[in-house]
């Protein structure tokens, strides 16, 4: 793995670091790294969260422009749609499908503009936080495309649908304020005060039962597109399995005993 994506852990948290700051962190340049991060975290039994986050002054611009412009790279150098919905498919479209299958938790910590695939990448992560320089726009319709990534399913989930026609078909920049008041963030901190807070939330989730955390992350994925009945079988079924474990037992005796619990993921 290159340092394109930094993959840095400490305790039970992983923190990847889009690094690519030149060029303001273009997730579509670095799509094997991050999908290869992603399930590096997710096969590790040891890490509990993950934190997404941008070096330098952006989170990601998104999408490479200036290749956009000269045509080069992957199925755009063929100035062929076949194989530009090949490029798609086999490219960025990968991140969402990747995330999507895991099961460790995402903490998006934004710590500048998020545009286009950048606003998206924030979409598939699971908690978004904010700096208060942070900005946000679902903005591929200002270079005269859709969006390829899965945003037209993902930002609606996020914002509403209302709120997402409106910032799709008119690419504006959000502050992070306006990202706070339509949802799309939870929180917003001061800049200095980011990947602490990002931290401090991770910490929190970590302190919790690994399995009964990532089970509880795949209910709550499966019940963006699956009904209630389906969701309550798969509840019962992943029920079943944590109250066989360890941890289970654990925090049974912690909480009577007043105490944190001490989990090792059994």
């Amino acid at each position: 793995m290159t340092d394109i994506v930094k993959y840095e852990q400490d305790g039970h948290v992983v923190t990847l670091t889009l690094n690519d700051p030149e060029n303001r962190n273009p997730v579509s340049d670095m799509i094997d790294e991050l999908c290869a991060a992603i399930e590096r975290m997710d096969r590790d039994n040891d890490v509990r969260v993950g934190i997404i986050t941008g070096a330098g002054r952006a989170f990601s611009s998104g999408g490479n422009v200036k290749k956009m412009a000269d045509r080069s790279g992957g199925g755009l150098a063929h100035h062929s749609p076949a194989m530009t919905r090949a490029y798609y498919r086999h490219g960025i479209q990968r991140i969402p499908m990747t995330i999507e299958k895991a099961e460790v938790p995402l903490i998006a910590a934004v710590n500048g503009a998020a545009v286009g695939a950048g606003c998206d990448l924030t979409c598939m992560c699971d908690i978004r936080i904010a700096g208060e320089s942070a900005k946000f726009a679902e903005s591929f319709v200002k270079v005269g495309i859709v969006p390829g990534d899965g945003g037209a399913f993902l930002l609606p989930r996020v914002v509403g649908f209302a709120k997402a026609a409106e910032m799709s078909l008119t690419g504006d920049m959000l502050s992070a304020q306006e990202a706070l008041a339509c949802g799309l963030v939870s929180k917003v901190v001061p800049d200095d005060q980011l990947m602490a807070e990002a931290r401090k939330i991770a910490d929190k989730i970590a302190a919790n039962s690994p399995h009964a955390v990532r089970m509880t992350r795949r209910l709550l994925r499966e019940s963006q597109g699956l009904g209630l009945a389906a969701i309550l079988d798969l509840s019962a079924a992943y029920q079943a399995l944590a109250h066989s474990t360890d941890d289970h037992k654990e925090a049974l005796l912690a909480q009577r005993e007043k105490r944190a619990g001490v989990f090792k993921g059994h």
